[in-house]
């Protein structure tokens, strides 16, 4: 999965990551893939992931959601608009989904969430983790102030 990677999980900040990412894929000229997660539980003998009946369900809904947020961010960018995009949902543990897909990606971009006064300088454990491990350049997107 060469090109870009959009990490987003339907906070408010993802729209401000989706539209960095996006930005960046038509000064590019290359792909991006926008990445949702629906973080599920951990088996307690294994720690892998557990994926329950339904989910099949619950990862198309997310999926949609993750489509009707980058189509509107995508419309506000005007021409400006990277060679293609995908949405994907997958199940799992957010930030091993996306060291995962860095491994093949050219750039990963994630969103950084804080709550307020020093909280707001420290980046959350996803984007935390993923800085660390990523098998290309990160970039994190400051949320705004």
């Amino acid at each position: 999965m060469s090109g870009i990677i959009a990490g987003i999980d339907g906070s408010a900040h993802s729209s401000l990551v989706l539209e960095w990412a996006l930005k960046e894929g038509s000064l590019r000229n290359a792909h991006v893939t926008v990445i949702t997660v629906d973080n599920v539980p951990a088996s307690p003998w294994t720690g892998n992931p557990t994926i329950l009946a339904g989910e099949t369900a619950e990862l198309e809904r997310i999926r949609k959601i993750a489509e009707e947020l980058t189509q509107q961010v995508a419309s506000g960018l005007g021409g400006r608009r990277p060679q293609s995009v995908t949405v994907r949902a997958v199940a799992g543990y957010p930030a091993k989904e996306l060291i995962d897909a860095s491994q093949d990606a050219d750039l990963v971009v994630v969103g950084s969430r804080g709550t307020g006064g020093f909280a707001r300088l420290l980046l959350g454990s996803v984007s935390s983790q993923v800085a660390e491990h990523a098998g290309c350049p990160v970039v994190v997107v400051p949320c705004e102030k």
